[in-house]
Formats: C-alpha cells, structure tokens, sequence
C-alpha cells in the first residue's frame, strides 16, 4: 500500500481502536458514591478455617486468584462489612508486591497482567509481550508444557487485560479480536467470563465459536448449562462484552466458575493451573463507590473459599491470591465491625502505585512472603512448575 494512503488512513484506524476501547473501558465511570456509608448485613456469610498437610514439598496443582484493583483497604472494607471474617484469614503466607511497569510508576492492568502472567515488566497497554513488542511465554504456556491442563476464569470479558495476558500475546490490550483469536493456539481447557462478540462479531468475518467447537470445546453461554460441565474442554461465554455487576444480575458466577473450572481440571493426573479473576472491584474504585467495591470484594473471597476447600481436602494444591494494582486510593475513615458498615473515601479515579497484597495457602507457599516484584510471582510459579 502506498505510505500517503497508510497516512490518510492511520487516523480511522486511531478512531475504531479509540471507539472499541470506550466500549470496553465504560465501567470506569459512573456515579459518584464516596459519601455512602455501605450496611450489607443481608449479603453477610460464614467463613469456614480450613487446614492443610501439604505432602509434597511442591504442588501438582496452582491456582493463582487476581483481585483486580484489591489493596489492603479493599480486603479489609470486605472483612469489616463481613463482620468480620474473610476466607483470605486462612492464609498465613503473606507478602506485599510492588506493581511499577516499565513505563510508568502507575500500572495498567496490561502491564501488570503481562508481569504476573509472563514474570517481565513490559509497558502499559502491553499484552503478553515484552517492551519491544516480542511475544514472552506466560506460565499458563508453562504450565501446558508441564503437561498441566490449564483454565482462566473472570468477571470481566475474557479478552480483557489480566484474563488476556495469561493466553494471547498483542501490542496492545484494545486488540480484543486478536486476543479471542489467540485463544485458538492454545490447548487451553477451560475459559469462562465475558466476551461472547469478539469470537462472533468481528471485523474479519470469522466465527470462532465455529472453530472452537471444531477444536472440541463445549461452547456455552449461560451458567446453570456451564454449571453441569464436569470434564473435556468448556468455553463459557457468559455475556457479549463484560458481564454486569454482583448486585445486578452476575449473582455467585465467580464462584461457580472457580468450582466448575477445578472439576475439570482436577481430571488431568499431572495436576493443573488456573488462573481467577475478580475484575470488578478495580471497577468500583474506577467509580469511587464504596458499595460496588465491597460487593466484588466479597464475591472474590468466596471463590477463594472454593478453592480452599478444594486446596485443604487434597494437600497438593497452591492457592496464591493477589492483585495486579490498587484502584481508586481508598481510605477507611470510619466504619462499624460489629454493624457490617463502613465508610470510603478516595483520591482518584484511577490506579495507584502503591504496593499489593500476596497470599499463599498450600505446599510452597512460603516462597511468596516478603516484599517482592510483582514479575516474581510468574517466575516463583514457573519454578515450581518444573521441579
């Protein structure tokens, strides 16, 4: 093609990349709930204590669990509405990690979700690839080279940054169609979240839903079907884009998700790893409300209950639970354990650079203690993967 008529083109092309990210970026505003005294008795529920004898020194299965915008303020607003009690309580390996990309002293989900996943720092925007743009080999990819089966799980599309960086390797995280392409060169076998329209309505005209069931996945888009899948490959497409929120009509999928993804993985005898994604609670500090973050903080601890009753009855499991950044800046400036009830304010709309949480739970968890990089959670993983 000639270069005036790439010049003259270049700008659509801004535009339809600007046009689909708006679409897929709407959560980050909304009404503005900072003043709201949250009170959610109603949602309150009992946390079990779970205890493990890990017999190996390392684990045949991983399970990583990302709060995407989950600092300690967010766990902690959680426990306090909970009265309380979360199920992150029965880990007693923790640690802190830094989230800087390479670019920038404030992470995107991209850059951060390329650092967990592929164990590099990359720059904002970046999707499984390093800051020249080169592909790198995420732990998912490892854990399919172990011999592992492998699943992702998110209440967000699942073409969008953390879920993607775990599976497709693009320059830019706004490339959805490239993204639910890739999931075709993978021998992944199980992913559940949003998405259903970048497989079927895309600008190149292909159905990928077709072509994943010719790869022999179960194609399926509501959760009481995915519910009943107990074995083979299952891709669970639950919405055209981002499911909706806990409160409005998701209800428990995350944590119907995590338990159908561990059932068909546990199948495979060489053990597994999936990846979990509470995506919304990044979104409710995108809208500084209080109420949004706390609902998807609780639904995110009760799909770590799942995996913990999982991981406490076999004792080969690994459960680490983190976040790729904090979202919002939230403050804890009043509240009531005893009532549930707690009051947030924030200082921005967006992420910030301050540290994140890690949890371990299970054989080789004290390898995630301390104040790492967020790119040592990928490398600690893969060398448990391959001892």
């Amino acid at each position: 093609m000639h270069l005036k008529r790439i010049l003259r083109l270049l700008p659509s092309v801004f535009l339809l990349a600007a046009l689909t990210l708006q679409g897929q970026e709407d959560y980050k505003t909304g009404d503005d709930n900072k003043d709201v005294k949250l009170h959610a008795s109603d949602t309150r529920y009992d946390v079990n204590r779970f205890k493990y004898n890990p017999i190996p020194r390392t684990p045949k299965n991983i399970i990583l669990m990302i709060g995407d915008g989950m600092g300690v303020s967010q766990v902690f607003a959680g426990m306090t509405v909970n009265e309380g009690e979360l199920f992150l309580e029965n880990f007693k390996h923790i640690g802190f990690i830094k989230t800087q990309s390479s670019n920038n002293y404030v992470t995107d989900s991209a850059a951060a979700g390329t650092a967990l996943a592929c164990g590099i720092k990359t720059y904002n925007g970046a999707i499984g690839v390093n800051t020249n743009g080169r592909p790198r080999r995420n732990i998912r990819e490892v854990a399919e080279k172990e011999g592992k089966s492998t699943g992702v799980v998110a209440t967000s599309s699942i073409t969008h940054a953390t879920p993607a960086s775990f599976v497709a390797h693009q320059t830019n995280r706004a490339m959805y169609e490239a993204i639910a392409a890739d999931f075709l060169e993978t021998d992944i076998d199980v992913f559940i979240g949003g998405g259903y329209k970048h497989f079927t309505d895309r600008e190149d005209n292909r159905n990928l839903v077709n072509a994943l069931e010719k790869k022999g996945y179960n194609v399926l888009r509501d959760m009481d079907y995915i519910t009943k899948i107990t074995h083979g490959k299952l891709a669970g497409l639950i919405s055209p884009e981002h499911p909706p929120r806990y409160s409005e009509a998701r209800g428990d999928m995350l944590p119907k998700a995590t338990r159908t993804a561990i059932e068909i993985l546990d199948d495979d005898e060489d053990g597994f790893f999936l990846m979990v994604e509470g995506s919304q609670i990044d979104w409710g500090g995108h809208q500084n409300n209080t109420v949004y973050i706390v609902e998807e903080m609780l639904d995110f601890d009760r799909a770590v209950g799942v995996a913990l009753e999982f991981a406490a009855g076999n004792s080969e499991t690994l459960i680490i639970v983190t976040a790729d950044h904090e979202t919002g800046g939230l403050g804890l400036n009043g509240g009531d354990i005893s009532q549930g009830t707690v009051d947030g304010e924030f200082t921005t709309g967006g992420h910030t650079g301050v540290m994140v949480p890690v949890f371990a739970f299970g054989p080789g968890a004290e390898r995630f203690t301390g104040i790492m990089e967020n790119t040592d959670i990928a490398r600690r993983i893969r060398r448990l993967m391959r001892n």
